[in-house]
């Protein structure tokens, strides 16, 4: 089975709340999933076992403060990820315009530029349309996972 470190930025628990349900679904299905809430650099550097980043988004569009050691880690010190593969699932608010989503976009951008390399497309779950995001999460992640190397 597959090992996947999950990597968690909640605001309000949203997004917390998703990491663990995909974890409890698929470690039933006999997957290592391990969930990492107020992730470090470490929590990264530490294996090479695919990263999901899941997150949720401030007002801003920017990275909630407890992903924010792990993204300025990441920017800061720049530790090479070469052929890691990644996945994103970003929860936010799509009233919030052109800052709809956006931590999970800079989490890609840190993570492309230390050449890990993006699996499938990112779930972007919104608020206005969605009232539970692990169930969407859920079917996502199951896809996800049959498309990693």
């Amino acid at each position: 089975m597959t090992a996947v470190t999950v990597l968690v930025g909640s605001v309000y628990g949203g997004a917390l709340q998703t990491a663990r349900e995909l974890s409890k679904q698929f470690r039933a299905q006999g997957h290592c999933i391990r969930v990492v809430e107020e992730p470090e650099l470490e929590d990264l550097t530490a294996n090479r076992d695919p990263v999901l980043i899941c997150t949720s988004t401030t007002g801003q569009g920017e990275v909630p403060p407890g992903l924010l050691p792990l993204y300025l880690g990441l920017r800061d010190q720049m530790p090479m990820q070469e052929g890691r593969p990644f996945g994103i699932i970003v929860l936010g608010d799509s009233s919030y315009g052109d800052t709809y989503c956006g931590a999970g976009d800079l989490m890609e951008e840190a993570l492309l530029e230390v050449a890990a390399v993006k699996v499938g497309e990112t779930l972007r779950i919104d608020a206005l349309e969605v009232t539970e995001p692990e169930t969407v999460a859920i079917l996502w992640f199951e896809a996800w996972l049959h498309q990693l190397p």
